[in-house]
């Protein structure tokens, strides 16, 4: 089983995590390296795998590499998983990160 979530990456940011639901129904993240070398992807597959509660392995950007709008992959996941702990991270008022 895989799962996708739709996210929306904002580089560069003072403090690593989970922002919340967009109104386009993205899933706001906020990374805190710039996007040089690929770093903000590795960022961004770390923090959703955190609070997803998966390994970072089992996360990956298979679309949007250079874009602040992403798609992600979770294995071992399905949709309706993914987006129930999400909810549960923005509910617990947790930023997830670094």
């Amino acid at each position: 089983m895989i799962g996708q979530l739709r996210v929306h990456v904002h580089p560069g940011a003072r403090r690593t995590g989970v922002r919340g639901w967009r109104p386009d129904g993205a899933l706001g993240l906020e990374v805190a390296v710039p996007p040089e070398g690929g770093l903000a992807n590795q960022a961004v597959t770390r923090l959703v795998a955190e609070a997803l509660g998966v390994r970072p392995r089992q996360v990956a950007v298979v679309r949007g590499q250079r874009s602040r709008a992403k798609w992600i992959e979770v294995e071992g996941l399905s949709e309706e998983e993914i987006r129930q702990r999400i909810e549960e991270v923005l509910a617990d008022g947790e930023d997830r990160g670094q």
